[in-house]
């Protein structure tokens, strides 16, 4: 099963503070062990929402948001991709994480959807089409 694992923001991450050279090199041999490992599919950080925008549909309608947004405990400051046997393993390695931020930080753990998750609503058009997707994605 895959995971995402989602990095809540800070106040300091939304202010644009880096991270200190201890808490890099922390999480770069936490990303070493994920690695070996073989858990580890992506990770990075992200700018803070000052740099993002967000886009709003209704209907046909789209609307653009520029950033910054305001609800700092609802966005994100990283993130991993995961792939791991169970939500158990997940949680395992994401307790051996070193705190992304000084104080109080928050990891969220979801799963992702694989086209078996789709069931019936997955016609063989729509599943073809979903493993070209991935097979271009994989080759870049």
């Amino acid at each position: 099963m895959r995971v995402m694992v989602i990095v809540k923001a800070s106040k300091d991450s939304e202010a644009g503070v880096m991270p200190s050279e201890e808490l890099l090199t922390e999480m770069g041999k936490f990303n070493e062990e994920l690695v070996k490992a073989g858990v580890m599919l992506a990770g990075e950080g992200l700018h803070p929402s000052s740099k993002g925008a967000r886009i709003q549909f209704s209907g046909t309608k789209r609307t653009v948001i520029e950033g910054p947004f305001s609800e700092t405990n609802e966005l994100v400051a990283g993130f991993w991709l995961w792939q791991v046997r169970s939500m158990e393993e997940a949680i395992e390695w994401a307790k051996r994480c070193p705190n992304p931020h000084p104080g109080e930080s928050e990891l969220e753990i979801r799963q992702v959807f694989e086209a078996e998750d789709f069931g019936a609503e997955l016609t063989p058009e729509l599943k073809a089409q979903e493993e070209r997707l991935r097979a271009q994605v994989a080759k870049h």
